[in-house]
């Protein structure tokens, strides 16, 4: 049994598999998860149903089992900014970094090489995408 809230036997290895500076898609229901991820990325899917499990409850979870150097949202067509952006910030807390890019770019991104995982989320909330970049684990102190 492991002793953090990470459960997903799929979602545990490839985040093993995955390294520094690889990275991680937390799309929402909306995302075209087949054409908007790199093609060699594993698929996880979460997506139970619409609104089940949301993209903050999947960071927040993430976050338990591998560190985060950055992250980058989705920003809205009309620029708008989404209320749910600072709950992001806040799970990430004040030393990771939260960009934004237009949509366009965001999928331009995700279908890069380095990205490794895609995790489909139920989140129904348009824009909830949100794109992370995993850090390096510090060295052990011991000899």
């Amino acid at each position: 049994m492991l002793r953090y809230p990470l459960l997903h036997p799929p979602l545990i290895g490839a985040l093993a598999s995955a390294g520094h500076g690889s990275r991680v898609v937390i799309a929402d229901a909306n995302y075209a998860h087949a054409t908007n991820v790199y093609p060699g990325a594993e698929r996880i899917y979460l997506n139970l149903r619409p609104g089940l499990i949301a993209v903050d409850e999947i960071l927040t979870t993430l976050l338990t089992a591998v560190p985060v150097e950055s992250a980058t949202a989705m920003r809205p067509d009309d620029g708008s900014t989404p209320g749910f952006w600072t709950r992001y910030q806040d799970i990430l807390g004040p030393g990771v970094p939260l960009a934004t890019v237009d949509r366009s770019t965001f999928y331009q991104v995700c279908r890069e090489p380095d990205v490794a995982i895609c995790v489909a989320s139920g989140d129904d909330r348009h824009y909830a995408n949100l794109l992370l970049t995993i850090g390096a684990v510090a060295p052990s102190t011991g000899a």
